[in-house]
């Protein structure tokens, strides 16, 4: 796996550098955002390069990615087409200054594509390990998967709706999956590498990549995701109420 690893390593790293390319020539930052599903598509391409015996499992998984990866990247790209970057990345280049250009590569393209290689680890452990046949693991965390997903696009589908209504300008949305968490897409996100990672569990050693799956869900809930996010609304009266009545994280139902 060592081989296929440090391929998938190269190929996202080369990938990452043309995105830093395109962020120069137009001047955002925030196209890293555009890159990250696609990244995961690349990791998975090329550990497919490293393959002897390519399995059933490997395709399914692989086909996973291909879905999950091009849907968030369109729908990242659609929705940031007609605005300016996005806040972060601009207050980013504010505070960076002179040094934005080597301190974007490292700290934005670099750093991302080492942490999309850590959370792909079950991926290309699925894609390059001969395993058994079909296993209860492999129903089980495609059921899971399926579920984070399309919680992830139900949610992403309801707060675009949400925000094409001129009247609901600068509101938060608090409807459908909204209403019983304050980020049912992160939520998808971070369910359906769960999935992926007890797919892994079905072939030899896959517990071991266990680190992936806990690393996009401690950046997702403690780092870059729910923290960053939530900042820009601290303040907020109608943000502050919607905090107080909604769970983070997991949907529950909403505190009277």
């Amino acid at each position: 796996m060592l081989d296929s690893l440090l391929v998938a390593l190269v190929a996202v790293l080369i990938y990452m550098v043309l995105w830093f390319v395109t962020s120069l020539i137009w001047k955002r930052n925030d196209v890293a955002d555009v890159a990250w599903g696609g990244g995961f598509i690349v990791a998975a391409l090329a550990s497919l390069t490293e393959v002897k015996e390519l399995t059933d499992r490997a395709v399914f998984v692989t086909v996973l990615v291909l879905i999950w990866g091009l849907r968030l990247s369109l729908h990242i790209g659609l929705r940031n087409r007609a605005k300016g970057e996005d806040a972060r990345y601009r207050k980013w280049r504010e505070d960076w200054g002179k040094y934005v250009v080597i301190r974007s590569f490292f700290q934005i393209y670099v750093l991302q594509g080492v942490l999309l290689i850590i959370i792909a680890l079950p991926v290309i452990r699925i894609i390059t390990v001969p395993g058994t046949g079909i296993t209860a693991f492999d129903v089980i965390g495609a059921v899971i998967w399926f579920t984070g997903f399309l919680c992830e696009v139900v949610a992403d589908w309801q707060l675009r709706r949400f925000k094409l209504d001129a009247s609901h300008k600068s509101r938060i949305s608090t409807t459908g999956l909204w209403r019983f968490s304050r980020h049912p897409n992160y939520f998808g996100e971070v369910t359906l590498w769960w999935g992926i990672y007890i797919i892994a569990l079905g072939i030899p050693c896959g517990w071991m990549t266990i680190i992936g799956p806990l690393t996009v869900s401690v950046l997702i809930v403690k780092v870059s995701g729910i923290p960053m996010l939530e900042k820009k609304y601290e303040g907020d009266p109608e943000f502050e109420e919607y905090r107080r009545r909604t769970s983070a994280f997991f949907p529950l139902p909403p505190r009277p």
